[in-house]
């Protein structure tokens, strides 16, 4: 997945004009036109008919399906249609300026091209699940950006994007489950989509987690956690280990710790320089 990650970088830097610019614009563009279509066509869908995936009419000869396919409104309802591909559209403009249109067309093409070939084995292909693997790539980008749930709730987009990868794992499951294999394969593409751009981000992040943990985990930061929450309990912040002096009783007194000693021990200015170091 890295050097994959890799190679991508070196080819968008060594093709600096390579990509379409604003190619999420035209990808919706061309939705709204085809669910226009749609709306006035006297026959039903006809024209959504006439662009969709079908792997049979393109092995007939129509293989503009392979690209026009991406045009296929996602939704029937004006409302959720026109919210889809605003969102859509904000999330793939806010991509392209990150990253550059080279590798944004880049990341977009990819999804499309394993599509297809999910499509040409298994029969069917959608951009239902390239699309949420846009906004998967915009979480993981910007985790604290905020959405408006029903344009009151604010949420922040890593919640939403837990949500999206949860979601997908039900889709996933579930049509395993009713044998729906085509969906299935759809669903590991879009991920896998996003893994091959941000599996060194996620390693890098798993790895400071896993550290974080085994810090946390250390003897001398649980000795000294154990101490804290003793003196919470205390009417004194430091008592010498020896005489029992505490900065309550004595303030103007020096205390030191002892980096020598085992645990977490307090020592006066009298005898931080003359004890015997605590080994168990």
């Amino acid at each position: 997945m890295k050097s994959l990650n890799n190679l991508i970088d070196r080819f968008c830097y060594r093709h600096p004009r390579f990509g379409i610019p604003n190619l999420m614009l035209y990808v919706v563009i061309g939705q709204c036109i085809v669910y226009f279509l749609d709306m006035v066509s006297r026959t039903g869908y006809a024209v959504t008919e006439l662009l969709c995936f079908s792997r049979s009419l393109i092995l007939m000869g129509q293989v503009w399906r392979l690209v026009t396919f991406i045009f296929v409104p996602l939704s029937n309802g004006i409302f959720w249609f026109l919210l889809s591909v605003y969102c859509y559209w904000l999330l793939g403009s806010q991509l392209e300026r990150e990253w550059g249109s080279g590798k944004f067309t880049v990341y977009y093409a990819l999804g499309v091209v394993m599509s297809v070939i999910v499509g040409l084995v298994m029969g069917s292909a959608s951009a239902t699940y390239i699309n949420l693997s846009i906004f998967l790539a915009y979480a993981t980008l910007y985790p604290d950006a905020q959405f408006l749930i029903f344009f009151i709730i604010p949420v922040k987009a890593k919640w939403l994007g837990w949500l999206d990868g949860a979601l997908l794992a039900a889709n996933f499951c579930i049509s395993l489950m009713n044998l729906q294999f085509a969906t299935a394969a759809m669903v590991v593409v879009s991920v896998l989509n996003y893994l091959i751009f941000f599996w060194p981000d996620l390693m890098y992040h798993w790895k400071r987690l896993r550290g974080r943990a085994s810090y946390s985990r250390q003897s001398n930061v649980l000795h000294f956690k154990k101490a804290a929450r003793e003196l919470k309990k205390r009417d004194y912040i430091h008592k010498c280990t020896v005489c029992g002096r505490t900065d309550t009783e004595y303030p103007d007194l020096e205390f030191r710790y002892c980096s020598r000693c085992a645990g977490y021990h307090c020592y006066c200015a009298d005898h931080i320089n003359n004890h015997e170091h605590i080994t168990q």
